[in-house]
């Protein structure tokens, strides 16, 4: 291994695509040049196991006799909202979907086919609603059953379900 190869730097860009079952997948630096990889190890120990495509990326990323390769991502953003009509059931509450506590939760299942799944809030038996929609909006592009995650959560029409969808960790945090 040469001196190159063990130069980082930090990139700011945008995820191209990521593939959670493939376990890679691509980010597109801010100011051009070559996609850098980014690994599903690399975006599990963030704590995410997925990210949607066009999210915002902060990462070191290293050169490797490969090309360039992140090792660590520092933060992700969701994807800048489009002109969609947000869920009618989220819209129409009185809280805002960046409101509220956060509240740590376990993934039961979740179908991207499907487009939704749900969650149980640790210590509680009460299912979550996950929509996939709102998985996309909070930066993710799937999940796994059994992940940990952090939750807003809302009251809809049908009981409880998620506003946002965060890392697991970002409920220690607040």
């Amino acid at each position: 291994m040469s001196d190159e190869d063990d130069a980082t730097r930090t990139v700011v860009g945008k995820v191209k695509w990521f593939d959670p079952v493939k376990g890679f997948g691509f980010v597109v630096p801010e100011g051009g040049g070559r996609d850098i990889l980014l690994h599903a190890n690399v975006l599990r120990n963030f704590g995410q196991s997925s990210v949607a495509d066009d999210s915002g990326i902060t990462l070191v990323a290293q050169n490797t006799s490969r090309g360039e390769q992140a090792v660590t991502v520092v933060e992700i953003s969701p994807p800048e909202a489009t002109d969609e009509a947000p869920l009618e059931e989220i819209s129409a509450q009185d809280h805002p979907a960046d409101e509220g506590p956060l509240e740590p939760a376990r993934v039961k299942w979740f179908d991207k086919a499907k487009g939704f799944g749900f969650a149980n809030v640790f210590g509680q038996d009460d299912d979550i609603f996950l929509h996939v929609e709102v998985l996309r909006r909070s930066g993710f592009s799937d999940l796994q059953p059994g992940e940990a995650v952090s939750l807003r959560i809302v009251e809809g029409k049908r009981g409880r379900m998620a506003s946002r969808i965060l890392a697991w960790d970002a409920a220690l945090k607040e």
